[in-house]
């Protein structure tokens, strides 16, 4: 299988929207491919570069770029920086905070403790599947998460 540039991957998740036998824009694809390129900044900024040969945070921004095409209400990332250089987190941190800002529900699902602590306004904890607790910006602090975590109890605090 041939190593795909960067347009084909940014535009696939759209193919299902479109009408049955409608043609496809090359043009029109690379210059939508263009767009997120410049907006998150992939790096090398060349479309016909196979995705394959991009660095890991390059390769997670195209990924990035084929769902955010779709505009849509709510997008999950798991471990969104996991093996990405701290110039890519940055980065990351920064787009996920601008789509919440713009009213997209950003949920995280992070094992990093250092970015749970510093993307998020609330924190849902879990412990075997389960829910133990919830807790805005202003009440979460990392003994309180890691108790919820493993299961302890944590005594609530007074409104």
């Amino acid at each position: 299988m041939p190593a795909q540039p960067i347009p084909p991957n940014v535009t696939l998740a759209r193919v299902g929207q479109r009408p049955l036998f409608s043609a496809l824009s090359l043009g029109g694809e690379a210059g939508v491919a263009q767009e997120f390129v410049d907006t998150l900044r992939i790096q090398p900024p060349r479309l016909d570069r196979p995705v394959m040969l991009l660095s890991g945070g390059n390769q997670q921004k195209v990924v990035l770029a084929r769902w955010l095409r779709l505009k849509p209400n709510v997008i999950i990332f798991d471990e969104p920086t996991r093996g990405i250089d701290v110039g890519a987190k940055s980065e990351v941190y920064h787009l996920m905070r601008n789509l919440a800002d713009s009213g997209v529900v950003v949920i995280i699902i992070s094992s990093d403790m250092e970015e749970i602590l510093g993307v998020s306004d609330r924190i849902a904890v879990m412990h075997e599947g389960r829910i133990t607790g919830q807790m805005e910006r202003n009440k979460f602090n990392e003994e309180t998460i890691m108790r919820l975590a493993v299961g302890q109890a944590v005594e609530r605090q007074p409104q």
